[in-house]
């Protein structure tokens, strides 16, 4: 498991980490904001992810977007995020089959100096 999504914080380090009351983390968690990972006897336990996530979601609402139009950004960025990761595969894959294209094409030419041209003029009727 990345260092990122490794759950280690209790909510009091973390809210202390983030500069917010631990209230307003419990209240973006009943929101869908955050998930934080849960211990075996139910704890809260936050990770860096979850840092970066709330530094966004304070971003976001530092420029006045109530919680609902947060959540919905948040989606849709995760939603941007996969989309030019699928796009980024399919340019490579195509940038593959071209280049595979011009490998076959490469075999079939055969060079002009090793070839026999031959010309006829234009054809006169008498």
């Amino acid at each position: 498991m990345s260092d990122d999504v490794r759950a280690v914080y209790v909510i009091s380090v973390f809210a202390e980490l983030a500069g917010v009351h631990p209230q307003t983390l419990r209240n973006y968690e009943r929101s869908g904001l955050l998930e934080p990972q849960r211990t075996p006897g139910g704890s809260r336990r936050f990770s860096d992810s979850d840092l970066a996530v709330l530094r966004r979601i304070q971003e976001l609402t530092n420029e006045g977007i109530n919680l609902q139009g947060v959540k919905r950004i948040l989606e849709l960025e995760i939603e941007v995020a996969g989309l030019q990761d699928a796009l980024s595969k399919q340019a490579n894959a195509a940038r593959q089959d071209v280049a595979e294209t011009h490998r076959q094409y490469r075999r079939d030419l055969v060079p002009l100096s090793n070839s026999v041209a031959l010309f006829f003029g234009p054809q006169r009727s008498s």
